[in-house]
């Protein structure tokens, strides 16, 4: 599943054609008390095959905000960043979030500064209307040990005063190694935690990727009150394997979701929620997507 997600977010939806109409005025920030919308890697075949005929579906549900995981050469699905933005206003959607991965070949450290294609990556996040540029993994070779693990936490800082120049935040999304490796028996989740400034890194709490790692949800919020603001609405059953989940309708599996939800709120956390499903039970992404808005909405969310 991680092999998939990865190189779907690396390489995006480019199987793709159509022309759309430039230009559009920027649209506000994320709305006082807190967006809901959905991580388009849950509905990514419908995507591939048919990006605008499946945003037009999610608006049809109800849906204000989506976060993408289809960006790749300067290219959002197949559309320059300028073109999907007028998409996305017409159907009066809000990208208000996009996973794109940081490697660490986007930083150069002889110069002290980004890579090109970071930057770009960084200016299409602003011209589409992202509120936050999300990294979704960490390079093997940036956690191979503690020193180069630190080095790049505080490049991670980095990234962040260069997102905020544009009007945006950086984060960074977890899977489940970041609790179960350690050095000198500390997680690197909370190694990242004490490491990163968080006026410049939020971290984008997966509240069902951290099973696999030894981790429950609530636990990890509770240590760190106040620091989740976008978060990862996921629900997870045990899986084929030990120590193996994949993810469910909210509210259907062993995450207690909505009380996670709830208790990061009440510490000031959760402005933006985001719902993920990757796995179905013999429902198709569509119908998860729709039914996952009903009961986060019913939550009052």
């Amino acid at each position: 599943m991680k092999y998939n997600r990865r190189t779907f977010v690396k390489t995006g939806a480019l199987a793709v054609a159509g022309t759309a109409v430039m230009g559009s005025t920027f649209c506000s920030s994320v709305e006082k008390g807190g967006v809901s919308g959905l991580q388009l890697y849950s509905i990514r075949d419908d995507m591939r095959a048919d990006p605008v005929g499946s945003l037009k579906k999610l608006a049809a549900m109800g849906y204000e905000h989506v976060e993408h995981a289809g960006y790749s050469d300067r290219m959002f699905y197949g559309f320059q960043a300028a073109e999907f933005r007028k998409i996305l206003d017409d159907l009066g959607l809000k990208m208000v979030s996009g996973h794109v991965e940081f490697v660490s070949r986007d930083w150069d450290r002889d110069l002290a500064d980004f890579s090109d294609r970071w930057k770009y990556t960084v200016e299409d996040a602003a011209i589409v209307g992202q509120d936050y540029v999300v990294t979704p993994w960490l390079e093997e070779s940036i956690r191979a040990g503690y020193d180069e693990f630190r080095y790049f936490m505080d490049v991670y800082n980095r990234c962040g005063e260069m997102c905020r120049k544009s009007g945006m935040k950086f984060g960074y999304h977890n899977h489940d190694f970041e609790f179960s490796q350690k050095f000198d028996g500390k997680s690197l989740f909370d190694i990242m935690m004490d490491s990163i400034d968080p006026e410049m890194v939020v971290v984008q709490l997966d509240t069902g990727n951290l099973y696999g790692g030894g981790a429950v949800a609530m636990d990890v919020v509770n240590r760190y009150p106040g620091r989740f603001e976008n978060v990862h609405v996921k629900d997870v059953l045990p899986a084929d394997g030990e120590g193996r989940f994949e993810s469910t309708i909210i509210g259907e599996g062993i995450a207690d979701v909505r009380n996670v939800l709830d208790q990061i709120r009440k510490t000031g956390g959760a402005q933006t929620v985001i719902i993920e499903q990757e796995s179905y039970q013999e429902k198709t992404p569509m119908e998860c997507a729709r039914e996952n808005l009903r009961i986060l909405r019913n939550w009052g969310y």
